[in-house]
């Protein structure tokens, strides 16, 4: 019994605070105290209570325009933006606040949060990768721009994660090629994913698929141009196992060669 008293109490007690606390901030909104409300925007800010700040804020940007003050409103409410999610604004108030106060002392660190954003974007790599080559693109620009930045090493790890993700879209769009049977079109997109990322991660599963494309196409083809698609699948072999002579998949990418050597031959 006296548990459930105190149970009751404390509910009672959160009720009290949250409906005071709620009408103090609606007290608040309609005030024309512009300074308290700025002195409680920081406040709210600081208690990471960025819905609340990020109102307050949003009225104050047009209040102090132009004045000295206008700086602080503009970077607290890019981080507010930040702070509840609200990424592809966020970068656009961090790239904007660099732009409007470029001496300013954080002109770094919310010109990387402005890339940073457009990293924590970027979406798996079936979709859509605008986002993915805007990071990159934010992160190089960032790089360049402050080579000595103590968040160097971290904004080129960065691209290298997002450039991954390109590179695995590539690949996928092109072995779905492979996949339906268009060996023709998964040759030609293979080649064209080692040509736009020579270091990719998925080099030996590439020529190893071109090797096994050239030799289903050719196995396929009518007999005109069977001899010119086997002689190609003996040089993708080549170059398969020029490049991965220990790969697991030699003997596999071998049968093709010495299958392909055998009609040649015949």
């Amino acid at each position: 019994m006296f548990k459930n008293k105190k149970i009751y109490y404390i509910v009672f007690v959160l009720i009290l605070v949250v409906s005071t606390s709620c009408s103090e901030y609606q007290k608040l909104i309609k005030s024309s105290d512009y300074e308290l409300k700025f002195e409680k925007a920081v406040e709210y800010y600081e208690n990471e209570d960025y819905y609340k700040s990020q109102s307050l804020l949003e009225e104050l940007r047009s209040i102090y325009r132009g004045t000295d003050k206008a700086e602080k409103i503009n970077y607290y409410q890019a981080y507010c933006s930040y702070g509840l999610g609200e990424l592809s604004l966020a970068a656009y108030l961090f790239k904007d606040f660099a732009r409007q106060y470029p001496s300013n002392e954080h002109v770094e660190e919310v010109e990387y949060l402005a890339a940073y954003c457009y990293y924590l974007i970027s979406p798996e790599p079936s979709l859509e990768q605008t986002y993915t080559k805007a990071a990159i693109q934010e992160m190089q620009i960032f790089i360049e721009k402050y080579p000595e930045s103590e968040k160097r090493a971290e904004a080129q790890e960065l691209i290298d994660k997002l450039q991954y993700k390109l590179e695995t879209k590539a690949f996928n769009n092109a072995y779905l090629f492979f996949n339906i049977g268009d060996y023709k079109a998964a040759i030609t997109s293979m080649k064209l994913v080692l040509s736009d990322f020579p270091d990719t991660e998925y080099r030996e599963e590439i020529l190893f698929t071109i090797v096994k494309s050239s030799f289903l196409l050719a196995e396929n083809s009518v007999e005109s141009k069977k001899k010119e698609r086997y002689k190609n699948t003996i040089n993708a072999y080549l170059s398969f196992i020029d490049n991965f002579p220990e790969s697991k998949k030699q003997k596999e990418a071998e049968r093709y060669y010495n299958n392909s050597i055998k009609f040649i031959e015949n």
